[in-house]
């Protein structure tokens, strides 16, 4: 398996001309595999694929549950990686709907959909979950931060945490496409027994609607970001009944839509 960072040299500017080394990330096209038949190639980073496959599994419909893939197999190739599911015996997923079935852009959120009316799914409504304080929602982004190892090497690197009132941060998954992140958490909490209703969802990316439609698919009621919302993703997110919790920084956040789970 490709590393995940690898160190280049370059001609750098600091007041003066120096050579110098930089750690820069790794991008490798990564097919997706479900029973023989590929569903997606995405630009990716080479790392916590299993947690990938069954995260976009979980967040694009097709299973309903991790119990529904049997076995997961990484197969790297000279120009790219496989990441094989084999689904259980007599399970129907219906792909058609969302096929994607040509390589696109880094965590492209949308590439290989064929008609508008693919575009905007219906995210499941999400309930219940923590009432946060501010100390709360600023302790999360906080920790996310701090577990970001490749980010913390190459700059260049989107993450996606999960974050609960007991445990505080549970898992986070770093990749170059902030769709990527977030499908590899969702893998990584339906593998381990963690339920999305239980926390919130915390993002170093902007809140796009595809991030909400696959944070609903979790069942993650709370999804706090670093950085801003589109308008169609809080209407996306209204309807799902989710508290996005956005442009969260050192000196404050900004609550969009359902604040209730917010003690302020």
């Amino acid at each position: 398996m490709p590393d995940t960072a690898i160190p280049v040299g370059n001609r750098a500017w600091r007041g003066q001309a120096l050579d110098s080394m930089r750690d820069v990330p790794e991008e490798t096209p990564v097919a997706l595999v479900f029973d023989g038949s590929s569903e997606a190639v995405m630009m990716a980073t080479p790392a916590d694929l299993e947690d990938f496959v069954t995260g976009f599994a979980l967040t694009e419909g097709i299973v309903a549950q991790a119990s529904d893939i049997r076995r997961v197999e990484i197969v790297a190739h000279k120009n790219g990686i496989e990441a094989r599911a084999w689904l259980q015996p007599g399970l129907i997923a219906d792909r058609a709907a969302r096929r994607r079935t040509r390589t696109g852009p880094t965590g492209c959120g949308l590439c290989g959909v064929e008609s508008l009316d693919d575009a905007v799914r219906q995210a499941p409504r999400v309930s219940g979950g923590p009432r946060l304080t501010p100390a709360d929602i600023l302790k999360a982004v906080n920790q996310l931060e701090a577990a970001q190892p490749l980010s913390a090497r190459t700059h260049a690197v989107h993450a996606a945490g999960f974050w609960t009132a007991d445990g505080g941060l549970v898992a986070a998954r770093e990749d170059v496409g902030r769709h990527n992140a977030l499908d590899k958490l969702a893998g990584a909490l339906a593998r381990t027994g963690v339920a999305g209703a239980s926390g919130a969802v915390v993002l170093t990316s902007r809140v796009s609607v595809e991030m909400v439609e696959k944070a609903a698919a979790l069942g993650a009621p709370v999804l706090i970001a670093v950085s801003a919302p589109t308008a169609l993703a809080l209407r996306v997110a209204d309807r799902s009944g989710m508290t996005v919790v956005a442009i969260a920084r050192a000196n404050g956040f900004e609550v969009f839509t359902h604040p209730q789970r917010v003690i302020f």
